[in-house]
This record gives structure tokens, C-alpha cells and sequence, in this order.
């Protein structure tokens, strides 16, 4: 009979420890997954690599372990690969690392994701790191053919505005020049100039919708979110509005709008959105119709509203709402459209992370409405520089002769802007039809304003800038872009290099001319305070 006794000398088996165990499993489960699988010590030594890891790498594990592995990494991606991972090891931190391991069997690098994280214990201690590192080449070589495309797209938008707009510039330009003649052009003449005008803005608006919805859909809309006041919006687009609604008999009804209420959004494109809605509610509105905008919290945002009182929209046109190019039946009608602006709103709207939609009663008229997330009011902090506000007055025009450089190599540009500026009795114009030359009559002639074009057949208008500010003599002199690359990035771009203004062809008179006086008074400014 067995002794039984409780302090029997018989030894019994000790069980196999459970964390021993479960290594084992752990390391029989890896070896079987299809990616690279590593554990390491605390401090981040390696301790164990998975079949496949060696059979990549070609190094027996024994070579792996510790800091081995950085023997199969990349060289130009070792050092930043090995400090980040020992800035999160140290700091106890999960982490994601990209770099390029080499294959031992053709010796090619390929891009691998490296993610890891810690096993702690009770206290809060890591007592193992548990890693993978997984192939992924493919979804780089995509991201990078992706990139290509973009860029190439990018490259042809910028390209397209350029060459739709330059003939664009002389056509307008000239029938501009002509409708402002003294003596005036007779009534039958007008009507000519008058279809000419209508004809070329439609055409420019067209343009720009369409340019506009190609670099929505390409992801290259440029978005800067802010806190925006809605009430300020507002009273911008009704003062852009009003006389258009007067010409059409609507009466526009804005409310008074609490000036705390601020949603989250880009100025520009937010603008942009409001008038294309209010515009599309007077434009097909009956005649003394109303024009009501609303603006109401909803959920944690705000919701503004458009309701118009115009012919309304059957369930089937509202189904055929917010496709490009389709004017739902207003092809043959009085108003001009474009059929796109409703789709630019949309995926505006949605990029601002807001939504978009429509209510409509055919014969009672439609309701359309946005709605952006809330923002609060930005906090404005006193300034204890005084400001002073100077009263509005029209440019001052002296008896003393300017001068004004004109850099322009498209001829019929150049005999557009020789005949605007001799309409100014204060203004010489000298030409250069090349940036070079026009550096170094820049530099000889020393004139007070340049008008630039950025694409010339030699350097291009920004890198005439940079030589010019580079020049102490010439550094001063304001200096004003006139380009038919019209894209936002341009724009931006131009402003950044240095231009005093950035313009955009065609050529709107009234504005150039604006800019004129602006940069004339800055140089008459400068020269006071230089005497």
C-alpha cells in the first residue's frame, strides 16, 4: 500500500512553469504567421525572431538578438530607425517605425512597418517587448505612383488656367478699353461690347468652376479651418448681393444674427458656398420674390439656411441635384449657369466636415441649407499699440510723373496695358519683353511700381523678384504680379515670393488700376520718410 503519509520523502513531478509555456506556444504561433515576429528584453535587446524573420534577413538568430538586426536595415535609414526606437523604449511607449530591410536572397531592400509595444506586470513594469514587422513595398510604390499622379495633375490644372485665361486677357481686356473710350461707343456699338463682356465672364466663370471642381476631386483644394463669424459672412455676401437682387426684383431678408455665433471653417470657401447659394435664389426666384436666410443651432453645430421663392423642384429634379454640368432644365432659360457650382458647394461643404441639402415644393419655391460644426468666439487680446484709422479718400493724383515698369512678353497683353496707361497723364510706361531685360531696366531706369507676368520665355517673374530684392537699389520697388496662373497655391505662392500684389488675367481695369494707386502711394510713402 502507497504510504500516504503527509511527510512522505516521495518526490512528486513539478508542473512545467505556465510562463514558459505560454512562450512556447507564443513562439510556435509565430513562426507560423507571415509576417516577421520578434520579443525583446526591456531594454529593447532582442531576444527571439521568428522563422521568417531569419529565412528574410539571412542571419541566424544568435546575430539577430541584442541591437543585431540593425545590420539588415538600410544604411541611410539606420540611425533614424535605432533613435526612435530608443527614445520609446525609454519612454515605455508604443510605436510605429518605417524603414528598408534588406532580402537575403537578391539582396534588395524593401520597406517594412515596424510596430511594437510592451507586455508590463502587475506594477506597472515591462518585462517583454512584442513586435512585427510587416512588408510594406507595395502600398509604397502605390503612394508614390499617387503622388506622381497628383503632382502631374496639379502640373496640368495649373497649366490649363494658364492657357484658357491668356487669350481670355486680350478679349476682355480690349472690350473693356473699348467700353470706356472718349468718346463713349455709340448704342449699336455698346450692345456689341456689352455681348463680348456678358460672353467672356461666363466663359472665365466656367473656367473657374470647372478648374476649381478638378482640384476638389484631385485633393488639392487648399482649406484653412478657423472660427468664423457668421454674421460677418453674411453681411459680406449681402453687400456683394444686393444691387444683383435689386436688378432681378427680389427683396433679400437677412436676419439679425448673433454676433457670438462662430462655426469652424475656411473664410474663403465658406464665402464662396453662401453667395453661390444666395445668387442661385435670386437668379431663379420670380420676379418680387423674397430671399430669406436664416441661420439656427442645430445638433452641436449651425445650420443656414436659403429659402427662395422661386418655381421649386420636382421630386425627379431634386434627384438629379449636385451632378456637374446639369442645369436641371434652365439650359434654354434666361440665366446663364454653369451646372456646376451646386457640386463645388457640396464637396466644399463636406471637406469643412458639414453637410448639405435641399427641401422643395414645386410652385412654393426651395430651401437650401449647410450645416458646420460650432465654433467658439475667438478670444481677441487688446493691443496697447494705438491704431489709427485713416479717413477713406480717392488716391491723390500729383503732378509728378511716374514711372512704371512693365514686364510682358505676350504682345497683345503688352499693347492692352500701353493703352491703359495712357489713359494716366501721371504715369511713363517703359516695356521689357523678357525677365532679364526687365531686371536691367530695373535696375537703369529705377522706376517707382513694376508690373510683372510670372511665365516669360527666359526666368520666370519670381525670379526676377528674387534678383531684384537681392539688388539694394532695387529691393524697394513694389512689385505687382499680373498672371494668367490663377490657382489658389499660385496666388499664395506669389505673395510669399514678395509681390506687392498678386493680379490675375484677364484684367478687370478697375482693380488694376486700384493697384496702381496702391503701390504708388506706398513708393510716395517711402520716399517722404527716406527725405
Amino acid at each position: 500500500m502507497p504510504n500516504s503519509h503527509p511527510h512522505s520523502s516521495e518526490k512528486l513531478p513539478l508542473p512545467e512553469p505556465r510562463a514558459l509555456e505560454g512562450e512556447s506556444y507564443f513562439r510556435l504561433l509565430a513562426d507560423a504567421l507571415p509576417h516577421i515576429v520578434w520579443t525583446a528584453k526591456p531594454d529593447g535587446g532582442v531576444d527571439f525572431v521568428n522563422r521568417r524573420g531569419v529565412a528574410y534577413t539571412g542571419i541566424p538568430l544568435d546575430q539577430l538578438s541584442g541591437w543585431g538586426w540593425g545590420t539588415a536595415i538600410h544604411p541611410d535609414d539606420l540611425i533614424a530607425t535605432v533613435d526612435r526606437a530608443r527614445v520609446a523604449i525609454s519612454s515605455g511607449s508604443e510605436f510605429d517605425i518605417e524603414f528598408r530591410l534588406k532580402r537575403a536572397t537578391d539582396g534588395v531592400y524593401r520597406w517594412f512597418l515596424c510596430r511594437a509595444l510592451p507586455f508590463k506586470d502587475g506594477h506597472g513594469n515591462i518585462v517583454k517587448w512584442f513586435g512585427t514587422s510587416t512588408d510594406i513595398e507595395d502600398q509604397k510604390q502605390a503612394q508614390t505612383a499617387a503622388e506622381a499622379a497628383n503632382r502631374a495633375k496639379s502640373d496640368f490644372l495649373s497649366s490649363m488656367s494658364h492657357e484658357l485665361r491668356s487669350p481670355l486677357n486680350a478679349m476682355l481686356g480690349f472690350a473693356q478699353l473699348m467700353a470706356s473710350e472718349t468718346p463713349p461707343p455709340n448704342s449699336s456699338q455698346q450692345a456689341n461690347i456689352d455681348q463680348i463682356l456678358k460672353a467672356g465672364w461666363h466663359l472665365l466663370e466656367l473656367i473657374n468652376e470647372v478648374l476649381d471642381l478638378a482640384r476638389i476631386e484631385a485633393g488639392q483644394a487648399s482649406m484653412s479651418p478657423e472660427a468664423i463669424s457668421v454674421a460677418e459672412a453674411l453681411l459680406e455676401c449681402h453687400d456683394m448681393l444686393e444691387q444683383n437682387a435689386q436688378k432681378h426684383g427680389v427683396r433679400l431678408i437677412f436676419p439679425s444674427i448673433d454676433p457670438t455665433c462662430f462655426v469652424r471653417a475656411d473664410r474663403t470657401r465658406l464665402k464662396q458656398i453662401l453667395l453661390n447659394l444666395i445668387s442661385n435664389a435670386i437668379k431663379y426666384n420670380r420676379h418680387q420674390g423674397t430671399v430669406e436666410v436664416q441661420c439656427l443651432p442645430s445638433g452641436g453645430g449651425v445650420r443656414i439656411s436659403v429659402r427662395d421663392t422661386g418655381a421649386g423642384l420636382t421630386p425627379e429634379r431634386l434627384a438629379q441635384l449636385f451632378q456637374p454640368f446639369n442645369r436641371l432644365g434652365q439650359e434654354a432659360g434666361p440665366e446663364e449657369g454653369t451646372g456646376i457650382g451646386l457640386v463645388v458647394a457640396k464637396r466644399l461643404v463636406e471637406l469643412m466636415g458639414g453637410s448639405i441639402g435641399v427641401e422643395s415644393t414645386a410652385g412654393v419655391g426651395s430651401i437650401f441649407w449647410i450645416e458646420l460644426g460650432a465654433a467658439p468666439r475667438p478670444v481677441i487680446e487688446n493691443s496697447t499699440e494705438s491704431r489709427i484709422s485713416e479717413e477713406a479718400q480717392p488716391p491723390s493724383r500729383s503732378s509728378l510723373v511716374h514711372t512704371l515698369l512693365c514686364v510682358e512678353d505676350n504682345p497683345a497683353n503688352l499693347n492692352l496695358l500701353e493703352q491703359l496707361i495712357a489713359r494716366r497723364a501721371d504715369i511713363r510706361l517703359l516695356t521689357a519683353m523678357n525677365g532679364t531685360i526687365g531686371v536691367e531696366l530695373a535696375r537703369t531706369s529705377l522706376p517707382e511700381l513694376i508690373v510683372m507676368d510670372i511665365h516669360l520665355p527666359d526666368i520666370s517673374g519670381v525670379d526676377a523678384l528674387k534678383i531684384l530684392r537681392g539688388d539694394p537699389n532695387t529691393s524697394h520697388i513694389p512689385v505687382i504680379a499680373l498672371s494668367a496662373n490663377a490657382m489658389t497655391r499660385d496666388m499664395e505662392k506669389g505673395l510669399e515670393a514678395g509681390f506687392f500684389r498678386y493680379l490675375t488675367k484677364p484684367i478687370k481695369i478697375n482693380e488694376f488700376m486700384d493697384a496702381l494707386d496702391e503701390a504708388l502711394k506706398v513708393t510716395k510713402n517711402g520716399n517722404a520718410r527716406a527725405r
